[in-house]
């Protein structure tokens, strides 16, 4: 990776905590918990930048700016609804598994 881009990455960064900390109380709670919840059972394609998570933070924008509370726009089971964001997406779990299973098979093929 250059330097250039992971300069552009931190600036990136740096504007969606902005908007993060713009965001009512209850919202930057609830988004906290989710952030910290994709990065541990998340989709492997948070590593390739914020798109989902500047995508959650939108969409808490919209609430936020409708007068909704967190909850009536995320539901009261969060981690389900984060599971609902991720449901097609390949998740590290996925890959542990998979390495598990591709394991197990090379040593019963010996």
């Amino acid at each position: 990776m250059s330097i250039k881009k992971i300069i552009e990455g931190k600036k990136e960064w740096k504007a969606h905590v902005s908007r993060i900390k713009a965001l009512p109380q209850d919202y930057q709670i609830v988004y906290k918990e989710i952030q910290k919840y994709l990065f541990k059972v998340g989709p492997v394609e948070l590593n390739n930048g914020i798109g989902l998570l500047s995508d959650i933070l939108s969409f808490f924008e919209e609430g936020a700016a409708a007068g909704k509370g967190v909850l009536e726009v995320t539901g009261t089971d969060v981690a389900a609804f984060c599971d609902a964001l991720i449901d097609d997406s390949k998740t590290y779990a996925d890959l542990y598994q998979e390495s598990i299973n591709q394991k197990v098979d090379k040593a019963m093929k010996k």
